[in-house]
């Protein structure tokens, strides 16, 4: 992307006037999207970014400048403009590179791939959709694939490529009756080449999507009360990502915006709960090699037998509390400086039977599919709706229900939980925070939190 002679020179003048430290960022990324509705596309577009964002660091403060293209002219003003933010003498030169390249090519390249394979993939989900049931109404399907390159250095002598293809579907499913409607979706992806369709049957997606909406429309609504919760795998990991880990970033913890500060070393979770962040699992959508600061990737134990034993670091971060980095630096484009962010993180296994959470609720909620919700870091407060829920009676699952929210915060959430199962699977989103958009995964085995306050319109079942 760019020489070695030209990034040295633009990292030598970010440090002109006094910064300790200076980065650049470059990006090369290809994206395909293409969107349907009732099995006609609306739309198929291509793109192209290319740019580069220059970063200057003195002590904690930290300046940035980006530019479209990466031209050494370009370059060169984006250092001055970031440099200018600093005021002092310069103290020292970069480094000589230490070049560490972790890119890997795809086993099918998205440039090998016609749209007519793409559009095949939204047929596919978009008939099995329609194929489930006469409810079902309408049908929107999507697909995106990403190949991301970037290289990024510093004046630390870091000098780290990457290469980050990944693939993703969305099939969203009304289901109508008279006039209620209710909507079901699947979103899977992966961090891979167009290879990822050997894994992902599009039959299945349209169907579940489809299942999860008609299921709805004859279910009533949900009962309210402060009762156990049975949480289903994958997805179901979103309360932990939004109500625990982004308190446990240092863009909320080295600020004092978390209620997890000063923490480490105490117990903040039931003793079966053990909560990881691994950017290094091979494939999946939140995976990363490098992250944006140019530290490997890693896995991070978060939470261990209920104790907390790390955050996630990104450099300004660490610069603030002096904790290691973690590989934990992202950001959506060379448009955002970077910071500590989540890639792949989950519940890990436990011990406890599956049916055996159910059979031995008296009543409560079996939260089937979780949907989206908001958190506040600070206090750890969250709000999540729940997709498709079924209600507990005497051990069993006795009905559907609609319209189920989850209330609570992060720490107590962790605290109740009494069952964890034996196998682990993962849901995949985009999460936004301060640098931006970015891929990542959530996941848990299922699990029961034995009381949590439980938002419904409905009366007793």
């Amino acid at each position: 992307m760019v020489d070695k002679n030209t990034a040295r020179a633009v990292l030598d003048e970010a440090l002109k006037t006094g910064g300790d430290f200076s980065e650049l960022f470059c990006e090369d990324t290809e994206t395909n999207n293409i969107s349907m509705s009732d099995g006609k596309v609306e739309n198929a577009t291509y793109s192209r970014l290319n740019g580069a964002g220059v970063r200057v660091l003195k002590g904690t403060r930290c300046a940035y400048a980006f530019t479209a293209g990466m031209n050494e002219r370009a370059l060169m003003e984006a250092a001055r403009a970031a440099a200018a933010a600093i005021d002092g003498v310069k103290e020292g030169e970069t480094r000589t590179f230490e070049v560490k390249d972790y890119r890997r090519s795809p086993k099918l390249p998205f440039s090998a791939v016609d749209n007519v394979k793409r559009i095949l993939l939204l047929k596919e989900g978009t008939a099995a959709a329609k194929a489930y049931s006469s409810e079902i109404s309408q049908v929107e399907a999507s697909y995106v694939d990403v190949d991301q390159r970037i290289m990024v250095c510093n004046s630390n002598g870091v000098w780290a490529e990457d290469r980050r293809p990944r693939t993703r579907v969305f099939v969203q499913a009304v289901a109508t009756k008279d006039s209620e409607a209710q909507t079901g979706y699947e979103s899977p992806g992966l961090g891979m080449g167009f290879e990822a369709f050997e894994r992902i049957n599009m039959e299945q997606v349209g169907a579940q999507a489809a299942k999860t909406a008609v299921t709805m429309l004859h279910a009533p609504q949900c009962p309210s009360g402060f009762l156990p919760v049975v949480i289903d795998g994958g997805f179901g990991g979103v309360i932990l990502h939004e109500a625990c880990v982004h308190s446990l970033e240092a863009t909320s913890v080295s600020k004092g915006n978390s209620e997890f500060c000063g923490k480490l070393g105490q117990k903040i979770a039931s003793d079966i709960v053990t909560a990881v962040d691994d950017g290094t699992l091979a494939g999946e959508w939140g995976t990363i090699n490098v992250d944006d600061e140019g530290t490997p990737s890693q896995r991070n134990v978060l939470v261990e037998n209920g104790i907390l034993k790390s955050y996630l670091f990104d450099m300004l971060g660490a610069r603030r509390m002096e904790h290691p980095l973690t590989g934990s630096s992202r950001r959506q484009s060379y448009a955002y400086a970077p910071t500590s962010r989540m890639t792949n993180t989950f519940f890990a296994p436990g011990s406890d039977d599956e049916e055996e959470m159910i059979a031995s609720t008296a009543e409560g909620l079996f939260a089937a599919r979780m949907g989206g919700g908001s958190v506040n870091p600070l206090t750890g407060e969250f709000n999540f709706a729940v997709l498709e829920g079924y209600w507990i009676k005497n051990g069993k699952i006795y009905c559907p229900v609609r319209g189920a929210t989850l209330v609570g915060r992060g720490a107590d959430v962790l605290m109740k939980i009494d069952r964890i199962g034996k196998k682990m699977w993962m849901g995949q989103g985009m999460c936004g925070s301060a640098s931006g958009s970015i891929p990542t995964n959530v996941g848990q085995p299922r699990i029961r939190v034995k009381e949590i306050t439980i938002g419904g319109k409905g009366g007793a079942l």
